[in-house]
């Protein structure tokens, strides 16, 4: 992003929650933190039991993370499961300072690989219980609520990582989820950059469309 663009006061009021995805803590946001700072936000990195807790539960702890952050305006950016746990959230317990969203490589339709993997023995444990109990839902069911705050998508279309040892995963892909995945019904924008999945997380090309999004609800598209 272009230092010459920031203004440090312009967006003093708004933080920014970031929340990861399965099997990562919630210092893989550190780059993307420090960008959206240089930009005036401020941020918060929600961490959570990724394997250990529900789907439901992680939304929940969501709930009570955002109703403890003292801020008038809050947007969301999740990677991954972390956008899943953002959609259950809006879907359930919307609070009314939330602004806007971004999904970062999020499979809010389906994930071929995490059912693949999961007709393996053992991977269910491996996989978690909120994958798990994400899975067990039907797939019409992951729609944005009407109420829900404007979201953006971005996907990935650099195919590096356990797609590659996953049969059949759709084409373009991150890697791990499949672009036709992403495409979550409602989205405000929808948006594909040549990255991989965890590419994502320290992309510069990603945090000039997450800033984007969050400043004028669509993405550059440049």
């Amino acid at each position: 992003m272009n230092d010459s663009t920031r203004s440090p006061d312009r967006h003093a009021k708004a933080t920014v929650i970031l929340v990861h995805g399965l099997w990562t803590p919630a210092a893989v946001f550190s780059l993307h933190s420090h960008w959206l700072k240089r930009r005036g936000y401020r941020t918060r990195r929600f961490g959570y039991p990724s394997v250990r807790a529900t789907l439901s539960q992680n939304a929940q702890a969501l709930q009570r993370f955002i109703a403890a952050t003292s801020a008038s305006e809050i947007h969301l950016v999740g990677h991954s499961m972390g956008g899943l746990i953002i959609l259950d959230l809006l879907a359930h317990a919307p609070d009314p300072r939330l602004r806007r969203a971004v999904f970062l490589g999020t499979p809010s339709l389906d994930s071929h690989c995490a059912r693949r993997l999961a007709r393996v023995a053992g991977m269910p444990t491996l996989l978690g219980r909120s994958i798990m109990e994400w899975l067990s839902r039907p797939t019409t069911s992951q729609v944005l609520p009407q109420s829900a705050v404007p979201v953006g998508v971005l996907a990935g279309t650099r195919s590096v990582g356990l797609g590659r040892i996953v049969p059949s995963l759709p084409q373009p892909n991150d890697g791990v989820v499949s672009v036709s995945e992403t495409r979550l019904p409602g989205a405000a924008d929808f948006i594909t950059l040549p990255v991989a999945h965890s590419e994502m997380l320290a992309s510069r090309a990603c945090a000039a469309e997450i800033v984007s999004f969050l400043e004028t609800g669509r993405f550059r598209h440049d």
